[in-house]
């Protein structure tokens, strides 16, 4: 949710900061082709978005004079891959590696950001295997079905090897980092739960064990067999829509992104499902992350599907992604007649089976 959150904000451009620093980051990266980066400084209550260019291929700086922030998140290629550092006042912090693997990036200054450059480098071939085999499945260059158990066991042992690290060190920060970056599952917190009661006390007030707190209290929301969240929003059309407009009928929620190439409604099977299936049965919301609506009104114009869509205007998707707890996209929920969550999926194959099984069924 967090990471959506500030692809949303890095909408707005402001101008890149100058003068004496409190942070700084040095960059030195290999295979950047945009030169453009964006920087997010965060702290627990607010955020301030920068912007600069490099001023050697692959080569940039960043300072930031305000105190007071906790981690700096690195946008890179228009914003198709990021990087967090986590901040120490006056700290310089080196970052090196190669763009195309940002995952094994290395960060160099301050404490938390030398451990968990080295916790990388032992992860290293887990990781290049790991983007391999996604890679793979995105290009569809292999039988998806042997892609996806070898990237089912390669997790596995990153898991394995994450949760090793974090019960031998559970007074080390970089083991609340680890379980943010690996253990965040929003369909089962169990893990996470256990973990975060095993680390030292004296770590109750760092700022992401507090934030792992809430993401957990938010993913119980929308377990499997919850009440969905209610909700009041107006639709592109200026309607208001809530779970109780859809009475007696199942409701496919689906939050999507113009940015995001499978989030498109072909992808996910959505104009099959649409067509297939009558109003009487089921009801279809889109959640769009934009708040263009004049060139969304314009191109469902176009479009022979009358779509029920919520745009970001007004913060409206923004709350429902907070509501739903939404860490990525694309996410689907499908609602029963009950108003229960019985499937959270960003598959479009998953929506259509389950569909199949539950409306056919109720006609034989």
């Amino acid at each position: 949710m967090k990471r959506i959150h500030l692809i949303i904000s890095l909408l707005a451009f402001l101008s890149s900061c100058g003068g004496d620093a409190v942070y700084r980051i040095d960059g030195k990266l290999s295979n950047l082709e945009d030169p453009l980066i964006y920087a997010v400084f965060e702290s627990e209550d607010r955020s301030l978005i920068d912007s600069v260019s490099c001023h050697k291929p692959g080569q940039f700086r960043i300072k930031q004079d305000q105190a007071g922030f906790n981690q700096v998140t690195l946008f890179f290629e228009n914003r198709t891959c990021w990087f967090t550092i986590y901040l120490e006042p006056g700290e310089k912090v080196t970052l090196t590696g190669d763009i195309q693997s940002p995952a094994m990036l290395q960060a160099k200054g301050g404490h938390l950001n030398t451990e968990l450059s080295a916790i990388r480098k032992k992860l290293a071939p887990l990781l290049k295997e790991r983007e391999e085999l996604l890679d793979i499945r995105k290009n569809n260059l292999v039988e998806p079905n042997n892609v996806t158990s070898r990237l089912a066991n390669v997790n596995h042992q990153l898991n394995e090897q994450v949760v090793d690290y974090i019960r031998e060190h559970p007074s080390e920060t970089a083991s609340v980092v680890l379980i943010k970056t690996f253990l965040m599952n929003p369909d089962d917190t169990r893990q996470l739960d256990e973990l975060l009661i095993m680390l030292n006390p004296g770590l109750k007030d760092f700022f992401l064990v507090k934030e792992l707190e809430q993401y957990s209290a938010r993913a119980k929301r929308t377990s499997l067999g919850a009440e969905a969240p209610n909700f009041t929003v107006k639709n592109i059309y200026g309607e208001s829509v809530s779970l109780d407009s859809f009475p007696q009928k199942y409701l496919l929620l689906t939050f999507t992104a113009p940015w995001c190439d499978m989030c498109q409604t072909d992808e996910l099977y959505l104009d099959e499902i649409n067509e297939k299936y009558p109003g009487e049965q089921l009801e279809q919301l889109l959640v769009s992350l934009d708040d263009d609506m004049p060139s969304l009104r314009d191109l469902l114009k176009q479009d022979s599907i009358h779509w029920n869509l919520v745009t970001d205007s007004a913060g409206q998707a923004t709350m429902m992604v907070d509501l739903y707890n939404v860490s990525a996209l694309p996410r689907c929920f499908l609602i029963d007649e009950e108003g229960k969550i019985i499937l959270k999926t960003e598959n479009g194959v998953e929506i259509k089976q389950t569909l199949e099984h539950l409306l056919e069924k109720e006609h034989l």
